[in-house]
Parts: structure tokens; C-alpha cells; sequence
């Protein structure tokens, strides 16, 4: 199995993510051990070579897609307790940025056996996760990772961010967006998401649902979480080429939750 993410994309755009790839993988090839090891997976996979989700994953915007997602789903306060109670992405941010990273590469070009095995990874992890938070209308309420709600609420933030990411590069998907939300379904499926949506208009009507409910919350702590992702402390070009970055993951966020977020500047409304 063959992976070149970077064939199609302008010079700068390749090296640049080349940087990324390096930094995030912590190999000087840029190829973590997981990712040498799809190429010896045993069957072709969840997804479709070259189909919707291969062809999403393999391009710049997925790395713009992964600050997005972390941008929206800290809107939700219950997705945003279990960062701030059980993720170390203060201490180490790059390292937060790794584990995600390989769960999508992992389950977009990897066997079904290496993609089951990735899940159960993080699934084991999420067994410990739970605590307490304030709901977005002001309730006391008690969250685990593996809540029905939140395991959703996680599903449709990556989807619509890898789907926005990838819609800014104007690059055409097999099938087009609705193939896309269809496709990566399966993930969300592998991660216990009943029934997660399947065309571009449905993600996006549940996400609106979220906020239509007074379920997503814009407060310090968000505001805490936006000034990190701003401006994480990655040295030199790293840290330079992540502010380009951050600021096309900004960009690609509807206003409606832009303002929720604050990371437009101004106050949080919700």
C-alpha cells in the first residue's frame, strides 16, 4: 500500500506539511512505526483506496482539520471537561496532536485488524475518562468519554472539520461531500456513534441541533483552550507554519460559532 499525501499539492504546501508530518511523527522520514506498518495490513481496510475518505485524509486540510475539530468540540462542556481533566496537551501538545493523528491515518489506510486494534487503543483509554461538568444550561452533570452524547458530539466536529478543510483546497471528493460524511461513517460506527449521519446537510443539521439545545457553551475555559491552540509552543518554522494554520482552521468556522468560541475575538455568544 502506497501513501503520498503530499503528490498533489503545490511545492511550499508539500514542504510545509512535510515539517508537520516530521515534527508530529518524531521521525526524521516523516513514517512513525505505525504508519510503516499499514503497508503490511492483510486486507484492504474500512475505506476504499482512493475512495472519499482516503482521498480527505491525504491532503493539507487535514492538518488544518484537526485544530478545527479541537476549536469546536470544546464548545460542547462536557467534550471540553474530559480535555482539560484527562488530556496532557499543555505539557505536551505535540504528543496530543500524535495520538489523534494516528487514530485517522490508522483507520483510513490500515487493515480492519490494525484499525480494530487502534480503536480498542482508544477505547481502553476512554474507560477511565469521566468526572463532572456544567451543562450548557447551567446543570451539574456527570460525563464519561464513552456517553453517548459526547462520543457523538466528538464524531460530528471531526467529520464536518475534515470535510471543510478539505472543501477550502476546492480539490473534487469521489462521490462528492455527501460520499465523504457516508464514508467516514464507518469510524464513527468503529467508535460506538448510533446511526451517525450520512450526507453533508444532515452533519451539519446536527451540529446546529447541539446548539439550537443550549448544549454548547462559550465561557473562560474555552477561551483558555482557544488562546493554547493559538499560539502552542512549537519552536521556530513549526511554529510559525501552525499559525497559518490556525488561522485557516478559524476561517473555515461558521460565525455562528466563531462568536460561541471567541477565537474571532469579542465576547462569547452563543
Amino acid at each position: 500500500m502506497t501513501i503520498d499525501p503530499s503528490s498533489s499539492v503545490p511545492g511550499w504546501i508539500s514542504s510545509l506539511r512535510g515539517k508537520i508530518l516530521v515534527a508530529l511523527a518524531g521521525d526524521p522520514t516523516g513514517m512513525a512505526p505505525y504508519v510503516r506498518a499499514i503497508a503490511d495490513g492483510d486486507d484492504t481496510g474500512y475505506f476504499v483506496e482512493n475512495g472519499p475518505a482516503w482521498t480527505v485524509h491525504a491532503g493539507m486540510g487535514t492538518l488544518v482539520a484537526g485544530i478545527r475539530a479541537l476549536l469546536l468540540q470544546a464548545l460542547h462542556p462536557g467534550a471540553l471537561a474530559g480535555v482539560h481533566d484527562w488530556s496532557r496537551y499543555r505539557e505536551d501538545p505535540i504528543g496530543r496532536l500524535t495520538g489523534t493523528v494516528r487514530w485517522v491515518i490508522t483507520l483510513t489506510y490500515g487493515s480492519r485488524t490494525q484499525a480494530d486494534a487502534e480503536t480498542a487503543r482508544v477505547a481502553r483509554f476512554h474507560r477511565r475518562v469521566k468526572g463532572e461538568y456544567v451543562g450548557g444550561d447551567g446543570s451539574e452533570r456527570a460525563y464519561t468519554a464513552e456517553a453517548t452524547d459526547l462520543v457523538r458530539w466528538v464524531h460530528l466536529a471531526f467529520t464536518d472539520a475534515f470535510l471543510a478543510g478539505h472543501e477550502v483546497s476546492r480539490t473534487a471528493i469521489p462521490g462528492g461531500p455527501d460520499a465523504y460524511v457516508a464514508d467516514w461513517a464507518t469510524a464513527g460506527r468503529l467508535m460506538r456513534v448510533v446511526d451517525p449521519p450520512l450526507t453533508r446537510d444532515a452533519l451539519r443539521a446536527e451540529i446546529d441541533d447541539f446548539a439550537d439545545r443550549g448544549e454548547l457553551r462559550g465561557d473562560e475555559r474555552v477561551a483558555d483552550v482557544v488562546r493554547f491552540l493559538r499560539q502552542p509552543p512549537f519552536p521556530g518554522v513549526m511554529g510559525l507554519s501552525y499559525r497559518v494554520l490556525f488561522a485557516a482552521a478559524v476561517a473555515t468556522i461558521p460565525r455562528r460559532y466563531r462568536r460561541c468560541s471567541g477565537c474571532g475575538g469579542g465576547r462569547f455568544l452563543c
